[in-house]
């Protein structure tokens, strides 16, 4: 038996003012791919959770997304920090239009804490799927190259934000976005190794 048998994920439902709820095929898809092929058994359909729910300790994997304003109240980050020192992952992943919000809400999060980059030799990008590269670029906004940033606690990555890729639109129904399938196929791949991680570290 796994470590992922029979668990949930869960969307962030965050104050602020932005949309937590963009991409709402996202995970779903993701948790099929990573069940078909990262031989995880999770449950197909993800929750929702505040961050100010006592239930976001029953969710071993967080995932966050979306494109503008985010706030934490002093319970959420209390919960959150509690959350992720305690075992549990966030994965952050900005749909563009995010980052200038959360990162103060980060320093908020983990005050004597540094957001480093994650390198391209780290397990998270080759535990199934190789990306010797790094963080693969999803979608094109500004020309800039993607971004993989986190945050670790007793050499465990346990906050993960990506940036300038837009993974989470890769995960999508393919008729949202009409992603070619090769670059569709690395989002889900990347993904799929984010979980793996999640589960295994």
């Amino acid at each position: 038996m796994t470590r992922s048998q029979g668990q949930t994920l869960a969307v962030l439902k965050y104050d602020g003012g932005g949309d937590w709820y963009s991409n709402p095929t996202a995970l779903k898809n993701l948790i099929q791919f990573s069940n078909t092929h990262g031989a995880t058994k999770l449950k197909l359909k993800p929750e929702v959770v505040h961050p100010e729910d006592p239930a976001l300790f029953s969710y071993p994997f967080i995932h966050m997304t979306g494109h503008g304003n985010v706030v934490f109240s002093d319970e959420a980050l209390k919960n959150l920090n509690t959350y992720l020192i305690g075992g549990g992952f966030l994965h952050i992943d900005d749909n563009y239009g995010m980052k200038p919000y959360i990162l103060p809400q980060l320093k908020k999060l983990f005050p004597s804490k540094v957001l480093k980059e994650v390198p391209s030799d780290h397990p998270i990008f080759n535990l199934i799927f190789e990306f010797p590269d790094g963080l693969p670029k999803i979608h094109e906004h500004d020309g800039l190259a993607p971004q993989a940033l986190g945050i670790f606690h007793e050499n465990r990555l346990i906050l993960l934000c990506t940036f300038e890729s837009d993974l989470s639109d890769g995960w999508e129904d393919q008729s949202v976005h009409k992603d070619p399938e090769d670059i569709r196929l690395k989002a889900l791949q990347m993904g799929a190794n984010i979980i793996k991680y999640a589960f295994e570290f």
